[in-house]
């Protein structure tokens, strides 16, 4: 992760781009701005390739986050019956309002 950054106009860091790249190096991500705007961060590659990384969709994560907690091999126990019992009665079983047709 990128500590507090640092900006500079493209004239700016043109004249001292070696100094940039070696703040970018040492975690510091470096903005280059055009009249006030930013256009650009410079970053270190170790940040660059961790941003490139590929996310994973949201059922690996789950997956994966079932998997670190102990959750993907656990069984069925007293109290899920009991959650599921009460849920049953609360639940509406009915099938639902009659569908609309033209």
């Amino acid at each position: 992760m990128t500590q507090a950054s640092n900006q500079y106009s493209i004239a700016q860091a043109r004249d001292r781009f070696t100094q940039l790249v070696h703040e970018a190096e040492q975690g510091n991500a470096v903005e280059v701005t055009r009249r006030g705007q930013r256009v650009a961060v410079l970053v270190s590659a170790e940040e660059y390739d961790r941003l490139r990384q590929p996310k994973p969709c949201f059922s690996e994560a789950v997956l994966a986050w079932r998997k670190e907690f102990g959750l993907d091999t656990r069984e069925e126990d007293e109290e899920d019956r009991e959650f599921e019992a009460i849920m049953d009665t609360v639940r509406d079983k009915s099938p639902g309002p009659e569908l609309f047709e033209w």
